[in-house]
């Protein structure tokens, strides 16, 4: 049986591991964050510019000022910090984020 959306992104969230950086990138991989399993302390980082990325907010609950790469509200976790995209990137290319999560599927 094929994995959905949520499946994919359980899936994926199976493969943390304790203290690693995590950027997710648009698509499934922002539903990452709601799955993180039991024991597991990641900071998940976006493009656009924030590390300590939190799951999606509640309804009723979002700050549009708050969003992931995707546009998508989100929280912040206590201690995220805010940067320039180029800072972000530079996290990425200069290998300090462990996974680097991107949707391989722009129709999904």
């Amino acid at each position: 049986m094929a994995l959905d959306k949520v499946g994919i992104a359980k899936r994926i969230a199976q493969e943390l591991q304790d203290g690693w950086y995590v950027n997710l990138g648009i698509g499934i991989p922002t539903l990452v964050a709601n799955y993180i399993p039991e024991g597991i302390e990641v900071e998940f980082q976006s493009e656009n510019g924030i590390l300590g990325m939190g799951a999606f907010p509640f309804e009723g609950e979002e700050d549009a000022d708050l969003i992931n790469a995707g546009k998508q509200t989100i929280t912040a976790r206590k201690g995220a910090s805010f940067f320039d995209s180029a800072t972000s990137f530079a996290m990425i290319r200069g290998q300090h984020v462990q996974l680097f999560t991107f949707n391989w599927c722009w129709m999904c």
